[in-house]
């Protein structure tokens, strides 16, 4: 029984260049950041900021799914390591933002003004 190399290159290029064009993006976006963007709210946090949020969940996933190949395992294994990483993510982001706001009251209201 002789099995037959199949070749990857093609696929390991595509995700370097969509890999490479994403941190492009993120870093023309951190260096110009544009108004339109920076200034605007949604859900606490600027629009810009969600982009890079984004972007690098959009990377994290390409990276998880091409290099650690995830693409042939069983439905149930890709859930039980994609889910509860969401689940954290998601829950970090949280409070995170939650914490972060809270903290940003106390500063902006107290007699003490950014003591640190």
């Amino acid at each position: 029984m002789s099995q037959e190399h199949v070749s990857n290159t093609k696929r390991i290029w595509f995700v370097f260049g969509l890999l490479s064009v994403v941190t492009t993006v993120e870093v023309f976006l951190g260096i110009i950041k544009p108004d339109f963007l920076h200034m605007n709210d949604l859900l606490g946090l600027n629009l810009l900021n969600w982009i890079f949020i984004l972007l690098t969940v959009l990377k994290a996933y390409y990276i998880v799914w091409a290099f650690m190949h995830m693409e042939g395992e069983k439905s149930s294994l890709k859930a039980a390591v994609v889910y509860p990483v969401i689940i954290l993510v998601l829950y970090l982001l949280f409070i995170l933002l939650v914490e972060g706001h809270y903290i940003f009251g106390v500063f902006k209201n107290a007699t003490i003004k950014w003591n640190f």
